[in-house]
């Protein structure tokens, strides 16, 4: 697999996803991948950033990468893209941009699974655009878990993982309500995420994480005062992972966790990732350490997928001013969790 090529989708065409997957290339943060999207679309962001473009290498299959001449940027344009995406205007929610981006996704996903490519890192798509086209699914996860598999097998369990030279944090929800991710906090839920990351983690880093888990209620409850989830749910469910030789602890508060977790030149903190138990929980401690630093990673996939952890930045889109740091983190996050 190392051999092969990472694919990097474009995102939505009228956000900063086309920008920045260009300047990642012209950065020289790119190297050995192709670009899965629209030519056109390309082509016009790269004139943001120089006057004279960039030239492409329009490409059948990721076979035909050692054809590609050198400094040309790499594109496999999939089937089913609308027409007239580069004439769209810039930071707009259109259907069109969410049909082009599902079918990059789509293209993709099919290439890894074919053996042909090595991984893929996705640029961001914007949700409402997505459901336009009548996508069903929410986000990239939920899209990448579907077609992971063949329609009659069942789903695998995945979870998202936010992460920098910092801190790592897994999610036992994500993309739903608050109201409804409380209810999503279950036994089974927890002890999942806790396998997921146990598993997936020691792929890439040789070792066994040590894995602190975070409360759901302010101060872990404290004692059953604040609500009782961690006595009922949390704590058994941690109880039976460290039983399977799971190296996790917990529940501890989930405002200050993450400090235990945080790695810093100096300190030897005890653990590797934190398990939070909602989407914001976990993400608000990330991000306020730099988005641009970021990286977003599925746990559980049956292929490796990484991407930036931030979104299309419709307010900056065509302005040509885009950080592409955390796509290039992303890449060579991609690249060592494949093994290169």
């Amino acid at each position: 697999m190392r051999t092969l090529p990472l694919l990097v989708t474009m995102g939505d065409a009228v956000g900063i996803g086309p920008e920045i997957v260009v300047r990642a290339f012209l950065q020289g943060g790119a190297g050995g991948c192709i670009v899965v999207g629209e030519p056109g679309v390309l082509q016009r962001a790269a004139h943001l950033l120089q006057p004279l473009g960039v030239p492409l290498a329009l490409i059948e299959s990721p076979q035909a990468l050692s054809q590609v001449p050198p400094r040309a940027l790499p594109v496999l344009r999939p089937p089913g893209l609308p027409a007239g995406l580069a004439g769209l205007p810039w930071g707009q929610v259109d259907a069109r941009c969410g049909a082009a981006a599902a079918a990059c996704i789509r293209s993709a996903v099919a290439q890894v699974r074919a053996g042909q490519a090595s991984g893929l890192v996705t640029a961001p798509i914007h949700k409402e655009a997505l459901a336009a086209a009548g996508v069903p699914f929410p986000g990239h996860t939920e899209m990448l878990q579907a077609l992971a598999v063949d329609a009659a097998d069942a789903l695998p369990p995945v979870r998202m993982m936010l992460a920098n030279d910092e801190l790592r944090v897994v999610l036992v929800t994500i993309h739903v309500s608050l109201r409804r991710a409380i209810e999503l906090v279950t036994r089974e839920a927890v002890l999942q995420t806790l396998r997921i990351v146990h598993a997936s983690v020691r792929a890439w880093d040789g070792g066994a994480p040590r894995i602190a888990v975070a409360g759901l209620n302010p101060h872990a409850g404290e004692g059953g005062l604040f609500g009782d989830e961690e006595q009922t749910v949390i704590a058994p469910a941690i109880a039976q992972a460290c039983a399977e030789g799971i190296a996790a602890e917990g529940p501890f508060p989930p405002d200050t966790v993450f400090m235990r977790a945080r790695r810093r030149r100096g300190y030897a903190e005890p653990f590797d990732v934190v398990v939070a138990m909602t989407h914001d929980h976990g993400l608000i401690p990330v991000k306020y350490l730099g988005v641009e630093r970021g990286v977003n990673v599925t746990l559980g996939l049956p292929f490796v997928r990484t991407s930036p952890d931030h979104g299309t930045a419709f307010d900056i889109a065509g302005q040509g001013v885009a950080d592409a740091s955390s796509l290039i983190a992303a890449i060579e996050t991609a690249r060592r969790m494949r093994g290169a």
